[in-house]
């Protein structure tokens, strides 16, 4: 890749694809944010970088965003429109705003012309129509049709497990260089061996929840070591702390075996509502990760033992008074595991005052930043 060359983050999120970019030669001089809160934990992180707060959508703030990229040198444009639009859970509405996002960051790049360019969504979106001038067309025909003048486009669907990444997360990436360069930017080669749960957080003691509505003597009836252990985690990282839940849950989980789901469980164990009938469910939700794995996608939703794919390996601990089996760590995986699982430093600098739930859910939105690292290490070296 070129010795250092400067970039442009849009839709920036909080820069969790930006972590390791400066160490290999990438400067972020210029972002642009949507959410004043996520463009504070942004500044946060990267006190160097000039933060643009606003709309891409205003015209003003477009021009802004263009005229300060071309005043600081930007040769590089990365951009992740949001996907929720594009989800398979979601309606596919060709009329959805946030999906025509893309068209907005077409029209910063074909004005600031820069030799590389980064586009990352979900996989839904090469299968997702947005409306142009009246007709239906995909957005990658879209893309191709604004670029492909002046750029080589290569594009794909990749999983960052094929990349160091201890994390199945699959995206749709567009990398383009500018013609003129004569040089084109590739994808990586995939890497033979993929990292599990076992490698990213199985070094973990086990970690009890706490369980938010019984006394606190039953907590300790129930998990007689809880202090211990979140004394424990708390020695390792702050952001190691016990994940809070109902004890209906928790008693699903404690009986739930790794890799399962508490759905498989005997009645007597499977997720109860409040007034004690079992609730309807798929298989992928109140259910534990594999050890031996990938860990599954991390989504803005992993605070929650209901959704899906979210709850702790576990490990066999021995048996209840009625001689069915128990499992350790009945509860979602604490910030710290998802940091490790999202392949962040185990030291990112979170800012303080900021809920639980808002690091969870940019975390979910983010991409692995070791995947970013390895696509932007292929940059061509000679422009």
């Amino acid at each position: 890749m070129p010795k250092e060359i400067k970039a442009l983050s849009l839709f920036a999120n909080v820069g969790i694809a930006e972590t390791y970019l400066d160490a290999s030669g990438i400067k972020v001089v210029l972002a642009n944010e949507l959410e004043p809160d996520r463009a504070s934990f942004y500044q946060h992180l990267y006190p160097q970088s000039e933060m643009i707060v606003g709309d891409i959508t205003d015209k003003e703030n477009k021009e802004l965003v263009i005229s300060k990229a071309k005043e600081k040198n930007v040769d590089l444009i990365i951009a992740t429109p949001p996907c929720q639009g594009m989800s398979t859970a979601g309606k596919k509405d060709v009329l959805d705003p946030r999906n025509a996002l893309i068209c907005d960051a077409l029209e910063v790049i074909k004005d600031i012309k820069p030799s590389f360019i980064m586009l990352e969504n979900v996989p839904e979106q090469l299968r997702t129509s947005i409306l142009i001038d009246k007709k239906e067309v995909l957005i990658p025909d879209y893309i191709c049709n604004e670029l492909e003048q002046d750029y080589h486009i290569d594009y794909e669907v990749i999983n960052a497990a094929d990349y160091g990444v201890p994390q199945t997360r699959e995206r749709a990436i567009f990398l383009m260089t500018r013609k003129d360069h004569k040089v084109k930017w590739h994808f990586p080669k995939k890497e033979e061996k993929q990292l599990t749960m076992r490698d990213a957080i199985g070094d973990l003691p086990i970690l009890d929840p706490l369980i938010k509505d019984v006394p606190y003597e039953r907590q300790l009836e129930i998990f007689p070591e809880y202090e211990k252990r979140k004394a424990e985690a708390a020695a390792i990282s702050k952001w190691h702390t016990p994940p809070v839940h109902v004890y209906r849950q928790v008693y699903a989980m404690m009986h739930t075996p790794t890799g399962k789901s508490a759905f498989e469980n005997i009645d007597e164990f499977k997720p109860k509502k409040q007034d004690g009938n079992i609730v309807r469910g798929y298989k992928n939700t109140y259910k534990r990760q594999e050890w031996d794995k990938p860990a599954f996608t991390v989504t803005m939703y992993n605070r929650t033992i209901g959704s899906q794919n979210n709850v702790h390996p576990g490990r066999e601990i021995g048996k209840d008074k009625d001689g069915f089996a128990l499992y350790s760590d009945p509860r979602v995986l604490t910030i710290f595991e998802l940091m490790r699982i999202m392949s962040l430093p185990d030291n990112w600098d979170i800012p303080a005052g900021y809920s639980d739930n808002f690091i969870r859910s940019v975390i979910g939105e983010g991409i692995p930043p070791l995947l970013v690292k390895k696509i932007m290490e292929a940059l061509p070296n000679e422009i």
